[in-house]
C-alpha cells in the first residue's frame, strides 16, 4: 500500500507517495543540544534519512553536518532560515528542536508547506499557539507528533495500562515531581551578536531584545519571552504522564504559587513552584524545585534530583520514573506489581512511531499526537498564568476554551503582539 498526498490548499506543494520500505526525508530544525540528540536518534530509526539541517547559528549546522555525514555517509543540505527549508520539495517531514517560542509557528508553517512534523515538547509556547497547531494538523491533514517520548517508553505504557485497569483502585490524585537541580545563571551583559548567528530569526515572534548570553543557548528557558520555566521544560514530561495516568483532559480550575528564591540573577521564571488542577472528583498536583531538596515516595533519585510521578488511589499508590514503576497496596503499603526500564533509546522509539504514522497517514497511530501534547501543555500554561497573576485561582470553561469571567487571564492565553513577519497565518 502506498500513501498519496495532495496539493495543500493555499500552499502549493504536491508531494510524493511512499512505498512500504522507502525512506522518509527528514529535516532537523534547530541543531543545538537537543537537535543533535535528534540526529543521534534518527540514525537508529529504519526508514529515516536526515536530508537537511536548519539553524539560525551556522556553527551548529556545521557541527551537525559532520555528525550526519559520519553516521549516514552523506552530507545534508544546510539552511539558516526555516522558510527557505520549507520551500524544499525534497523534504517530507521536519523535526523541530528549537526553543519553545518557535515550536508552534514552525509546525504550522511546516503543515502549510505540506510537511509532517515531529516537534519537541512543550507543544506550544502559549494556549493560543497550541490551538493553531491542532487546527493546522487536522485541516491540512498533517501528521504531528509531540516529543513527549514517555508515551513510547515501554515501562511507562505498561504502568499507565495498569492504572487504567484499576491496579490501585479509583485514583484521587496524580502528582508530578520536577525536582531537578538548576544552578544560578548569574548576570550577563548586552553584547554584539556573535558572527554567524541570525538574532532576528532566533527571536522570531518574541519581542526584539538586545543579545545577551543568558537569553541565548539553554538559558532562554528562564525568560518569559521565549520559555515557560522548568514546569514547561523538564516538567511537561511529568505533567503529561500525570494527566495520562489520571485519564483526564482539561481541568475546571487551576491555581499556582511559588517564586524565584535564593538567587540574584537574570532568571525571570520561578525556581520553586507548586500548581493544583481541579477535576472535581480528583486532583492533579505538580511541583517544581530547582534548589537542594529530598525526594518523595519511591521516586528514584539521581545526581540531578528527583523526577517522576506518584498516583494515589483507594487501594494503594504507584510511583513511576525513568527507572521503572512500583505499586504499593493497602494501609501497610505492601509491595505490588513492579517493572523496570528497558535499555533503549526512547526518543528513537517515539520517532519510529512518528514515521510509521507518516506512512499510514493515520494520526490515530501516534503515541503523542498534537492534541494530546496541546492538552497537557495547557495545564503548564494555566499554572504559569495563575503564578504570574499572583497565585490567582482560575476557573476554566472547557466549552468556550477560556477562563471564566477573567479578562486578564484570557489576555495571557496569547502574546500581547506577534512581531512581524513571525505571525500565525489563518488556517
Amino acid at each position: 500500500m502506498q500513501r498519496r498526498t495532495f496539493i495543500v490548499a493555499g500552499g502549493a506543494l504536491a508531494m510524493r507517495a511512499f512505498g512500504a520500505n522507502e525512506r522518509v526525508n527528514v529535516a532537523i530544525v534547530g541543531v543545538g543540544g537537543r537537535g543533535r540528540d535528534h540526529i543521534t536518534s534518527y540514525v537508529k530509526v529504519p526508514g529515516a534519512r536526515i536530508a537537511a539541517l536548519c539553524d539560525v547559528n551556522t556553527a551548529q549546522t556545521e557541527r551537525g553536518s559532520v555528525m550526519v555525514e559520519k553516521a549516514m555517509g552523506e552530507k545534508p543540505k544546510i539552511y539558516q532560515d526555516l522558510r527557505k527549508l520549507y520551500d524544499d520539495k525534497d523534504i517530507d517531514a521536519v523535526s523541530i528542536a528549537t526553543p519553545n517560542h518557535w515550536h508552534a509557528l514552525a509546525a504550522v508553517w511546516a503543515c502549510q508547506a505540506g510537511k509532517d512534523v515531529y516537534s519537541e515538547k512543550p507543544a506550544s509556547y502559549n494556549m493560543y499557539e497550541g490551538d493553531q497547531m491542532v487546527n493546522a494538523a487536522r485541516k491540512l491533514n498533517r501528521i504531528v507528533q509531540i516529543g513527549m517520548q514517555g508515551r513510547s517508553t515501554v515501562h511507562k505504557r505498561k504502568a499507565m495500562q495498569l492504572l487504567h485497569d484499576g491496579a490501585i483502585g479509583k485514583i484521587y490524585m496524580a502528582k508530578g515531581l520536577c525536582f531537578k537541580r538548576r544552578p544560578s545563571i548569574g548576570h550577563t551583559p548586552t553584547e554584539l551578536v556573535p558572527p554567524g548567528l541570525n538574532w532576528d530569526i532566533f527571536l522570531g515572534p518574541a519581542p526584539m531584545r538586545p543579545y545577551t548570553k543568558n537569553r541565548f543557548a539553554y538559558n532562554w528557558h528562564w525568560f518569559w519571552d521565549t520559555g515557560n520555566g522548568d514546569i514547561g521544560n523538564q516538567g511537561i514530561h511529568e505533567m503529561d504522564i500525570a494527566r495520562w495516568g489520571l485519564g483526564r483532559g482539561l481541568p475546571a480550575g487551576a491555581v499556582s504559587s511559588g517564586g524565584k528564591y535564593l538567587y540574584d540573577d537574570d532568571q525571570e521564571t520561578p525556581n520553586t513552584q507548586i500548581a493544583s488542577f481541579d477535576y472535581g472528583d480528583a486532583e492533579l498536583v505538580f511541583e517544581v524545585r530547582g534548589l537542594p531538596t529530598g525526594g518523595e515516595a519511591a521516586i528514584t533519585g539521581t545526581r540531578q534530583g528527583f523526577v517522576g510521578n506518584i498516583f494515589l488511589g483507594d487501594k494503594g499508590y504507584m510511583s513511576v520514573d525513568h527507572a521503572g514503576y512500583q505499586i504499593f497496596l493497602g494501609d501497610k503499603r505492601e509491595p505490588g506489581e513492579s517493572g523496570t526500564a528497558e535499555k533503549v533509546d526512547d526518543t528513537a522509539a517515539h520517532m519510529q512511531n512518528f514515521l510509521e504514522a507518516v506512512k499510514s497517514r493515520r494520526y490515530q497511530d501516534l503515541h503523542g499526537d498534537v492534541q494530546e501534547g496541546v492538552t497537557s501543555v495547557s495545564l503548564v500554561h494555566m499554572a504559569n498564568i495563575s503564578y504570574r497573576l499572583a497565585g490567582r485561582k482560575l476557573r476554566f470553561d472547557t466549552a468556550s476554551n477560556s477562563f471564566a469571567n477573567d479578562a486578564e487571564a484570557n489576555a495571557m492565553r496569547t502574546r500581547p503582539k506577534y512581531r512581524e513577519p513571525y505571525v500565525f497565518p489563518k488556517i
